[in-house]
């Protein structure tokens, strides 16, 4: 992020100070990663899902629209959505701005929600408005230290991983330099997350930015589809379509030879296709024999949970 922000880090470092460190979570940390479009209107499976994982109709439930540029309607979206589904504690949070960020009221509502769920829209913007801030540090303490349940679609979907993709057009192959990238969340650390996958053919936008960064784990998220992480323990694909991981981590590949926008080479990729209603433990019996250990090793990677962020 610029330089600009450094005052506001300085600021951000004294509030964070301020707040309590909370207790060890009683409950599973979860993300809720949903690649876009996620049914609001009929059978809701993924939001039911999320409002299950974060305590049921009586846990309070918070969200964030600071990545929309139309928040009110996407909030009545939401509302509508979840009042349906039996909420009784939801509330939209008054984070539009980075000035809002340093609101010691948002930080508490953080703090105190059991499931966070971030709206689509512009995951720079939404990042341009907590990046460095108190909320920020709200945001993982909720998670690590109360186990909160973080939910985010499209946009809040891609601020998931420390390292997002920002912007990118659609590609029909890998290309250098071809996208855009930024400092995400930092929530899902070892990954980089892409959205609309199946139904925008992201596939190579995202072999573009583990080119560049073959040390990430890429997740393609579908439509209508989402990747609920359990923290150390295991991941569930709920919704209608697939999450796609692709494991970089033996490419040999000739970026460092090319221009900017030139085809990339990529040899020894792994690509695993995981289709909605299926869950994957990483310990244990569950975990089957017959796995291929580069699928295990790539789930562990996405279980492990990364540093807090103050």
């Amino acid at each position: 992020m610029p330089a600009m922000f450094r005052r506001d880090f300085l600021m951000a470092a004294w509030a964070a100070a301020s707040l309590p460190v909370l207790a060890t979570p009683t409950r599973m940390a979860r993300l809720v990663i949903v690649g876009g479009a996620e049914d609001r209107l009929q059978d809701r499976v993924i939001l039911r899902k999320f409002l299950e994982y974060s305590g049921g109709p009586r846990a309070r439930i918070r969200l964030i629209t600071a990545a929309s540029g139309v928040p009110d309607a996407v909030a009545e979206s939401y509302r509508k959505a979840f009042g349906e589904l039996g909420a009784q504690d939801f509330e939209v949070l008054p984070l539009s701005d980075r000035q809002s960020a340093f609101d010691p009221v948002v930080q508490e509502d953080i703090l105190r929600a059991d499931g966070l769920f971030m709206s689509g829209g512009d995951q720079s913007r939404l990042m341009a408005a907590i990046w460095e801030t108190p909320v920020l540090g709200a945001l993982h303490q909720a998670f690590h230290f109360r186990g909160c349940c973080i939910g985010g679609t499209s946009a809040g979907a891609a601020v998931m991983s420390r390292h997002m993709i920002s912007q990118g057009r659609a590609l029909l192959r890998p290309r250098k330099e071809a996208i855009d990238t930024d400092i995400g969340l930092g929530l899902l650390p070892s990954a980089v997350v892409d959205q609309h996958f199946s139904e925008r053919r992201r596939l190579a936008r995202l072999l573009s930015a583990l080119a560049e960064r073959p040390d990430l784990l890429g997740v393609g998220i579908d439509e209508d589809t989402a990747l609920v992480v359990e923290r150390g323990q295991a991941i569930e694909v709920i919704g209608n379509g697939v999450v796609t991981l692709v494991d970089p981590s033996q490419v040999r590949t000739n970026v460092d030879s090319l221009e900017a926008d030139e085809q990339i080479e990529m040899l020894g990729l792994q690509l695993h296709t995981l289709p909605a209603g299926h869950r994957y433990a990483v310990h244990g019996s569950a975990t089957p024999r017959h796995w291929p250990a580069g699928l295990l090793q790539a789930l562990q990677r996405l279980v492990k949970p990364g540093p807090v962020r103050w």
